[in-house]
């Protein structure tokens, strides 16, 4: 399953927001951080503010800050805000153009949304927060053991040009 842009911001913003619930963060300080408009970003916002899973402060210090309950909002709550679930393959078509390829994909299209519906609604922005927690701290454990392991080096020795012997006669 591809998610749409919206849907991603949807879920950048308010997994930034849940981070860090007691903090009002600009949308432009997202926008930056995921590389994409503000003005765009602003709309998915708006959106989320309007189901009460983001706040929206104007003003000094405002921006958006998490309302809802991460231990209880899932990922399939964001995602169905902006994503329209699309009917099996022998749904869209005419009743007459069906065919059992479009019958058997059909089916087989239908179990995999279905599955990645149960998944995105069995996992909580609480569980994908101590995920994201868990996922820095190695890399922040990765980049100390490299650091490590390149002060451990001895330093390599200068290079010189490796001379022969003069035939001298």
């Amino acid at each position: 399953m591809r998610l749409q842009k919206n849907t991603l911001l949807a879920l950048y913003s308010v997994l930034e927001s849940a981070g860090e619930p007691e903090t009002h963060i600009a949308a432009v300080r997202i926008a930056d951080k995921y590389g994409v408009s503000s003005h765009h970003l602003a709309k998915v916002l708006a959106e989320l503010a309007r189901a009460g899973i983001l706040e929206s402060v104007r003003g000094a210090g405002g921006g958006y800050r998490f309302a809802g309950n991460p231990r209880r909002l899932t990922l399939m709550d964001i995602i169905q805000m902006f994503e329209e679930f699309s009917p099996p393959v022998a749904q869209r078509n005419a009743p007459g153009e069906v065919t059992p390829v479009d019958r058997a994909l059909g089916v087989v299209l239908a179990e995999i949304d279905e599955n990645a519906k149960a998944t995105f609604s069995s996992i909580t922005l609480a569980t994908l927060l101590r995920l994201i927690d868990k996922q820095q701290g190695e890399a922040a454990a990765d980049a100390l053991r490299g650091e490590a392991v390149a002060a451990a080096r001895p330093a390599a020795a200068p290079r010189t040009a490796a001379r022969k012997p003069s035939a001298r006669r």
